[in-house]
């Protein structure tokens, strides 16, 4: 097989060789892999339809909702930026293993919180773990699979993992928090995280590849999406102070990255036209997707009076067939190329969200509902061919460097995205709802042009 360097020219990609000394198969490193993008992103829907408990018990105000999402995101989107060269590092297994751990043990210590600040110390650590997870999942399935046709169907099972954990998630959470309580819904990730670590013991153990730690990058990164994030959620005086911060950061950033022999983010990487095109469709993507579901998770509650449950069988349209889609799209990307079923799912999501704007609080309940249903099938018909077209864009020994990368920027959108609708919510909720979608379509739009310069055909 083969795969292109940063500056696009083929190069050969060496299949992993896994260190002997334990049994594993590829059939089991994808489950264990699924298994843990499934609890990361049954985590991020779990908790949506759970804000207005969690904010009514522990009196936390709009902004504090955002944090409980954002501080788990914030963390997430920022320590995936050096997690995936930790994975190389360390080995994909091994990073994935105490990623589990970490993030299970934080799960429980969320359920538990007695107040507001320990749930966002609690979420933050979840974030934290849940950064060293993703890269390494994503790690494992590249090195259980070795021809590339193969691989992406595999990459779009990982991605089926988690959007069944997303179409699960608003019902299992509102039905916990209806029946028990908010602090339920954590309670789901205990045996889910003691069965990947089941799973992982039967996986070959991954190969170390040298891959230097950037602190410097690392910290101006997290002092930068920090900084804009607060500007976002907290506004007022401060937030030209935070902007500020963010913007020099950012500045420095670059500045450090560009110097450095071995950088966190390797800026070269975008000069594939391929991998541009992905970063970019992915975080309009993040921004449409968890965007809405924060925003109309509020909507059917405070608005429409829904309880939890309520609200989160009003995703179940959207969400009950993301996975199928998954699957779909890898079939045609596998007979026509990326590029067709990136440029058809983002159009079909550009035409959802626009058809999301005749929405109001006298629409049918099955209107609304059924509305959602365009934007998450274009965002799941998207998706699994977009990651599987970087990953073959990139040599396989910056595999973990990239899932990263791609990752981190679409959690730090789908971040932003959260605090400023949300900040937009808290003013009006009228205004919000229709500002967030046309935001969300203008967005998706510029980049279904965008996606027109991938690579025409099965490459």
């Amino acid at each position: 097989m083969s795969s292109t360097d940063l500056a696009g020219n083929p190069v050969a990609a060496p299949s992993p060789v896994p260190a002997p000394g334990r049994p594993g198969s590829p059939g089991t490193a994808l489950a264990a892999a699924m298994l843990g993008f499934a609890l990361i992103t049954l985590d991020t829907s779990v908790v949506n339809v759970a804000l207005p408990a969690i904010g009514a018990d522990l009196r936390a105000g709009m902004s504090g909702l955002q944090w409980v999402v954002d501080s788990y995101t914030l963390v997430f989107a920022a320590l995936l930026l050096s997690s995936g060269a930790l994975a190389d590092r360390v080995g994909a297994s091994r990073a994935y293993g105490a990623g589990v751990v970490v993030f299970t043990l934080a799960s429980a210590a969320c359920g538990l919180a007695p107040g507001l600040p320990a749930l966002l110390a609690a979420r933050a650590v979840q974030g934290a773990a849940a950064a060293v997870m993703l890269p390494a999942s994503l790690a494992l399935v590249r090195e259980a699979y070795g021809d590339p046709g193969r691989r992406a169907r595999a990459v779009s099972l990982w991605a089926a993992g988690g959007t069944l954990a997303v179409a699960l998630g608003p019902v299992a959470g509102g039905a916990l928090t209806t029946a028990w309580s908010w602090r339920g819904i954590f309670s789901v990730n205990l045996p889910l995280g003691l069965l990947a670590l089941v799973l992982l013991t039967r996986v070959a153990r991954s190969e170390r590849r040298p891959a230097p730690f950037d602190l410097p990058g690392q910290l101006t990164a997290m002092t930068a999406l920090g900084a804009l994030t607060f500007a976002a959620i907290e506004g007022g005086g401060e937030a030209r102070w935070a902007l500020g911060t963010a913007v020099a950061a950012f500045a420095a950033f670059l500045l450090i990255e560009a110097r450095r022999r071995h950088p966190m983010v390797p800026l070269g990487l975008f000069r594939n036209p391929t991998v541009a095109v992905a970063v970019a469709a992915g975080s309009a993507n993040s921004v449409a997707f968890y965007g809405m579901v924060f925003v109309f998770g509020l909507f059917f509650q405070q608005v429409l009076g829904l309880s939890a449950l309520g609200a989160g069988l009003m995703f179940l349209p959207m969400t009950g067939l993301l996975a199928g889609v998954n699957v779909l799209s890898a079939k045609v990307a596998a007979r026509y190329g990326a590029r067709l079923p990136v440029v058809l799912g983002q159009a079909v999501a550009v035409a959802g969200l626009l058809g999301l704007l005749t929405v109001d609080a006298d629409s049918s309940r099955a209107a609304q509902a059924l509305l959602l249903v365009p934007l998450a099938l274009g965002a799941g018909f998207s998706l699994p061919p977009l990651i599987a077209a970087m990953m073959e864009a990139v040599p396989a020994e910056r595999a973990g460097t990239a899932a990263g990368l791609l990752n981190a920027i679409r959690q730090t959108a789908g971040a932003l995205a959260i605090a400023v609708f949300g900040s937009l919510a808290a003013r009006d909720m009228a205004t919000a709802l229709r500002t967030s979608l046309l935001i969300s379509a203008g967005l998706l739009a510029l980049t279904t042009l965008a996606s027109l310069r991938l690579p025409r055909g099965r490459g």
